[in-house]
């Protein structure tokens, strides 16, 4: 059975980065994704990429900021995060799986256990 390792989150002041890393032991996937929630809010897409070269995709709110690459050689996606905002302190999780549509958790079967990012003012 596969497996996702997300890891890489941290506390740090608002404007500086972090870049989670999530690694998978997964092979029938074509898409790997980042998700985020935050307290009393609803599970959100953050950024997503598709394996085999299909393009990356990203939520409004971190366009421009946020960056998802991937390493293939270690089967593993990057989320450089720049810029970091109070607003974006969550839970970050990790998944993968074949998907259409990249930022649909419901299409995601694989999900790491999570990396808490908080960023303060």
């Amino acid at each position: 059975q596969g497996r996702l390792a997300d890891s890489g989150g941290g506390s740090v002041q608002a404007g500086e980065s972090l870049k989670p890393p999530c690694s998978a032991s997964i092979y029938d996937i074509n898409c790997m994704g980042w998700f985020r929630q935050a307290p009393g809010k609803e599970r959100e897409a953050v950024a997503a990429i598709y394996t085999s070269g299909g393009g990356a995709y990203y939520v409004d709110s971190v366009k421009c900021r946020f960056t998802i690459s991937q390493d293939p050689d270690r089967n593993t996606v990057y989320l450089q995060m720049n810029n970091l905002r109070s607003e974006d302190t969550a839970m970050y999780y990790c998944a993968a799986g074949q998907v259409t549509r990249a930022l649909k958790a419901d299409e995601y079967a694989y999900w790491g256990q999570g990396t808490q990012v908080t960023v303060t003012a």
